[in-house]
């Protein structure tokens, strides 16, 4: 295919942008789950290939609907929709194709998690902001949807594997929490914790003879989260966020690699000394503390030249596109890193 100029964040129209989530897997951590392939997980969802059995199709007929089903969540609109961040250089994905095709480790080590993550409990979800803060916060979900003016912001979404999505999020961005909350001068670094139950996870809790460091977290530099781009997402597509995306609040750094998105955060902490972090511990060779997009810093498995963007459509398809550094916000948070 040939490449052709990637506009700027602004130069895509509303239309353009990329439907659900799609996390792809991050290796072996889960190596004794079997990892569906992107293609089968589309198809096999969808049963956009071949004609089958009248029984397959009704089971592949019943799946759909399931999924189709935990898609369905509550409207946020009206939605303010931050003019800076609704054009981008690409199609949105489709959220039938996203909403099936995650990443979230504590249910499953495939992509196709929506099912599994549906026993995550998201009633009476409270967030506990602490550590070096003037004013310690807890809040509860209706405290946080009130609280904090939404928008949609539509950015792009790249992961350290090589393949990229354009998302419509909704949220706030970090910095307006920053400021409620009162980092003191000591504070350093923010560690986010995702919500962990042992009861209800299915990930094994140790993988190639090394303890797993649940619960998952993951962490920023106290000006990284002040930037701009950071933002904690409560919804997308226009509604609240289903569980498979990390529910019912997630960090989105649209300039880093998607496994700095911690999901279904329950905890906030301000520190001094930088955190451990969940892939920088298991695995330090292949995951940075920082780990922005970057694609002349090569990765031991995955080149970083290049991405997979995932289009729309009802059947998978992507293209092959030069990575962007910063992916594609340099303008925004070089600075950060001079």
């Amino acid at each position: 295919m040939t490449l052709i100029r990637i506009p700027k964040a602004w130069e895509l129209r509303e239309s353009q942008v990329t439907s659900a989530t799609a996390y792809f897997n991050r290796r072996r951590l889960l190596k004794a789950i079997a990892n569906a392939s992107l293609g089968a997980g589309i198809v096999s969802v969808l049963g956009c290939k071949g004609e089958g059995s009248s029984a397959s199709n009704k089971t592949l007929a019943s799946a759909n609907e399931a999924l189709t089903a935990t898609l369905d969540q509550p409207s946020l609109e009206p939605l303010t929709r931050n003019p800076p961040f609704q054009k981008i250089d690409r199609a949105i994905t489709d959220e039938i194709l996203a909403g099936q095709y995650n990443n979230y480790y504590e249910f499953g080590g495939s992509k196709s998690i929506w099912r599994a993550s549906q026993a995550l409990p998201t009633d009476n979800w409270q967030v506990t902001v602490t550590g070096l803060v003037k004013n310690p916060r807890t809040y509860n979900l209706e405290d946080l949807l009130k609280k904090f003016p939404l928008e949609e912001r539509i950015y792009r979404m790249r992961c350290v594997e090589a393949w990229s999505m354009v998302l419509p999020w909704v949220g706030f961005p970090m910095k307006l929490l920053m400021a409620e909350v009162e980092p003191t001068d000591k504070a350093r670094f923010v560690s986010f914790t995702s919500y962990y139950d042992s009861k209800i996870a299915l990930a094994p809790v140790s993988s190639l003879g090394q303890k797993v460091p649940w619960p998952y977290t993951e962490g920023l530099r106290i000006e990284e989260m002040a930037n701009e781009l950071a933002f904690f997402a409560v919804g997308i597509y226009g509604k609240m966020l289903p569980k498979q995306y990390g529910a019912p609040i997630r960090a989105v750094i649209p300039w880093k690699y998607g496994f700095k998105g911690a999901k279904s955060i329950v905890k906030i902490e301000f520190v001094e000394q930088q955190p451990g972090t969940f892939w920088n511990t298991l695995a330090p060779s292949e995951y940075g503390f920082e780990d922005n997009v970057n694609p002349n810093k090569p990765h031991p498995r995955w080149s970083q030249k290049t991405e997979r963007f995932i289009s729309t459509g009802s059947e998978l398809s992507w293209e092959e596109r030069p990575t962007l550094l910063y992916n594609g916000y340099e303008e925004y948070v070089a600075a950060l890193y001079q």
